[in-house]
């Protein structure tokens, strides 16, 4: 592998792509193979699996509502937001998808995609054929568990915004969330990027886009963050947490 450019890992492109016997610095499955001690032959049954994606442009789908489903994928590096549109026309966004993540876990019953994904900068990812490693998963317990963990993950997503609450309430969510989904990738849980458009996490959160800009300048005004364009930073996390209670329970 060369050498990385400068400020190639800021742009999201990978600075580890891994080797034979060592996972992808933002590889979605390492934790489940290295906190159970599985060993090279182990993890090489893991690695073989794999299909790196050649780079997949902002604007590209990498699947459509009703294609066939055969793999889910790792996001290795970028941004994916997942949508469905509606008889009218009318998107409506499910989610986005951060490197470490996987996509196209909620294909699986109907053996269909049931929605789209759409790259929002370049993205990379890793493909795996699902019937295999459901076949290795039975032999790799830990992988297996990893496995039901993500799909828990997945469904909990979808529940993300079903109650009744206040658009403070969603917005504080939403940050709070990125931040937890960024430090448990070891970046940073109070300076990231916003990869998504504001009318993207409007779709998302229910709201008008005016009003997520709205409460953006009050969250800034009060002192909870600070904006420069999609460049943010939490100033207070703990007030960030305090406003989501309700929609995060925890």
């Amino acid at each position: 592998m060369t050498p990385a450019e400068p400020g190639q890992a800021r742009r999201g492109i990978p600075a580890d792509d891994g080797d034979e016997l060592h996972f992808c610095s933002t590889c979605a499955f390492s934790a489940a193979c290295l906190d159970r001690g599985y060993d090279k032959s182990r993890l090489m049954d893991l690695h073989v699996l794999v299909e790196h994606s050649p780079p997949i442009r902002e604007g590209e789908h990498i699947f459509r509502e009703s294609d066939d489903f055969n793999a889910i994928a790792a996001v290795r590096a970028g941004t994916v937001k997942t949508y469905v549109t509606d008889l009218e026309g009318r998107e409506q966004v499910l989610g986005f998808f951060l490197p470490g993540e996987v996509i196209g876990l909620n294909a699986i019953s109907t053996a269909k995609y049931p929605c789209n994904a759409v790259a929002l900068e370049t993205v990379l990812l890793c493909r795996f054929s699902f019937p295999k490693i459901a076949t290795l998963a039975t032999r790799m317990p830990g992988l297996q568990q990893h496995l039901f963990r993500l799909l828990s993950e997945d469904i909990g997503k979808a529940n993300f915004l079903a109650g009744d609450f206040t658009a403070e309430e969603r917005m504080a969510a939403f940050l709070v969330v990125l931040s937890r989904r960024y430090a448990a990738r070891g970046l940073s849980a109070t300076r990231f990027r916003l990869t998504m458009a504001r009318t993207d996490i409007a779709n998302y959160l229910r709201l008008a886009a005016e009003t997520v800009s709205r409460i953006l300048k009050r969250f800034q005004r009060d002192g909870l963050v600070r904006v420069d364009r999609r460049e943010i930073e939490l100033l207070d996390r703990p007030a960030l947490e305090r406003a989501a209670r309700n929609v995060l329970r925890n």
